[in-house]
């Protein structure tokens, strides 16, 4: 008969050199691309310090949201803006007391680094000739904010003839600018600093800021491993986390945000795209 330790020996040889080691644990994150450098790296960090996969999913905020729906899976949902996270919990497909803000956004106009056709305004926008790209305004956070600023600034029904694509995303926004491929597009102030080489910001006067964006993140419905989920939430809204979205120029704190605005300038919140967007 075998010792009881030959045989506990035996098995734990078999776990780790037969290959049987056990996968670490993985949580799902469907990310509004409006975030993609620095909760890539954020995502990186937090998998050397834990024993846990963070599976990123990118696009935009409406999409992402869209997929969770039709899945029914996920562990957290990092949209965009407080538009897509307040359809989200309309909805009922997060958990509403997990919500927490990761980061602030500031829409902008971005041109090719240059500035080629001279745009130093929102009404420089309106040029007969100017080319301008925004993201699909339905479902990406960042084309919703861009319609927003021309509705509420009255140059809606001038600019709107010199838009002339609509990206998927936030990311493929910036590449518009990125690219050349149009004279501007209305964006986030940071899409400067995703490709500072590439991408030039010009900053709208504070009073065309409708409102303060922030980046909402909250642990899904459907979630199979809440507290996994909720570990990581506390990861990016605490020191470490908060460092690597600094480090891309997102602006973590409500009073930083407001230095762009009007002191009064509301933050967050939901906007109604006007029907012919």
């Amino acid at each position: 008969m075998k010792h009881p330790w030959t045989l506990l020996w035996f098995a734990a040889a078999l776990d780790v050199f037969g290959g049987c080691a056990r996968e670490p644990a993985a949580i799902e994150v469907f990310v509004g691309s409006a975030t993609k450098p620095a909760i890539e790296e954020a995502a990186a960090l937090y998998e050397k310090k834990h024993p846990v996969r963070v599976l990123l999913h990118f696009g935009g905020s409406g999409k992402m949201l869209s997929e969770m729906k039709l899945a029914r899976r996920g562990d957290l949902y990092l949209p965009g803006s407080s538009d897509f996270m307040d359809m989200a919990k309309r909805e009922g497909l997060v958990l509403a007391d997990t919500e927490k803000r990761v980061a602030y956004l500031i829409p902008a106009i971005n041109v090719l680094a240059g500035n080629p056709k001279n745009i130093r305004s929102l009404e420089d926008l309106a040029r007969p000739g100017v080319r301008i790209g925004i993201a699909r305004p339905d479902a990406v956070c960042v084309g919703l904010y861009a319609a927003e600023v021309l509705e509420r600034s009255g140059l809606a029904e001038k600019v709107r003839p010199n838009i002339v694509t609509h990206a998927e995303s936030c990311e493929k926004t910036a590449q518009l600018a990125a690219l050349g491929a149009v004279d501007a597009v209305l964006g986030w102030r940071v899409f400067h600093y995703w490709q500072p080489g590439k991408i030039e910001t010009v900053l709208l006067d504070p009073e065309q800021i409708p409102r303060v964006g922030y980046i909402p993140i909250a642990v899904s419905v459907d979630s199979k491993d809440r507290a996994r989920a909720q570990g990581f939430i506390d990861f990016l809204i605490g020191e470490e986390g908060q460092a690597v979205f600094r480090k891309w120029h997102y602006l973590t704190s409500v009073e930083e945000a407001r230095r762009f605005a009007r002191p009064d300038t509301p933050v967050g919140g939901e906007w109604k795209l006007p029907a012919g967007w």
